[in-house]
């Protein structure tokens, strides 16, 4: 009895822990809608096609934190936990990934902490993105707080295959028969032709309205 009250009353604390987090993707995601509509208004393209977020939930924190062999620490959970706020950007083409990516370099309260390349340098089962882990400023009526952000930046084609990747695996809980992840393999190569050939009508018109 004493555990399940000691697990509810952590449950309870996290939840109050995790408005910080709610908080750094809000900023976050003002930052992105200012640079897409930016792009709307002035340029005659936004990169930005649409934006999701999520805070993982505090049962899904606690049972990786304690997988992965990490205290039930709070306050020092941001520190070994890069995924607790993710947010998700999809752009129209590969470019605009880069483009994005660049521009939240270039905002002087968001350090880009890591980045992991999976469009250079896809992951063995096919998939594609572009993820950093940036740190941003929240502050509340008593302190500042610097709070990680997990960003994946994917074009339409690589989201539409990893949506749909994660799907079919979990119906085979992980397991799918070995023609089944060639296939996945295959499918993921058509998705990157495709965005190959959008990019290049894409440079196409842009260098016909010059």
């Amino acid at each position: 009895m004493t555990d399940l009250a000691d697990d509810l009353s952590l449950l309870r604390d996290l939840e109050r822990r995790l408005l910080v987090y709610k908080f750094a993707i809000e900023e976050l995601m003002t930052k992105l809608r200012i640079l897409s509509e930016e792009f709307d208004s002035v340029h005659r393209h936004d990169p930005i096609e649409h934006i999701t977020n999520r805070v993982k939930k505090p049962e899904g924190i606690l049972e990786k934190l304690r997988r992965k062999g990490f205290p039930l620490d709070l306050e020092s959970m941001g520190d070994v936990l890069d995924d607790i706020a993710g947010v998700r950007v999809i752009c129209p083409f590969v470019s605009d990934v880069y483009r994005v990516k660049e521009m939240l370099a270039r905002q002087h309260d968001v350090e880009i902490l890591r980045t992991k390349d999976y469009i250079a340098t896809p992951k063995p089962n096919g998939y594609r993105s572009l993820h950093l882990i940036v740190r941003i400023p929240v502050f509340l009526s008593d302190r500042v707080e610097l709070v990680k952000v997990e960003v994946q930046l994917r074009t339409i084609a690589m989201d539409f295959w990893a949506t749909l990747e994660h799907k079919l695996f979990y119906k085979y809980e992980d397991s799918p028969p070995a023609d089944f992840v060639d296939e996945l393999m295959s499918s993921a190569m058509i998705a990157a032709q495709l965005d190959e050939r959008m990019e290049s009508l894409h440079r196409r018109i842009h260098t016909d309205d010059r």
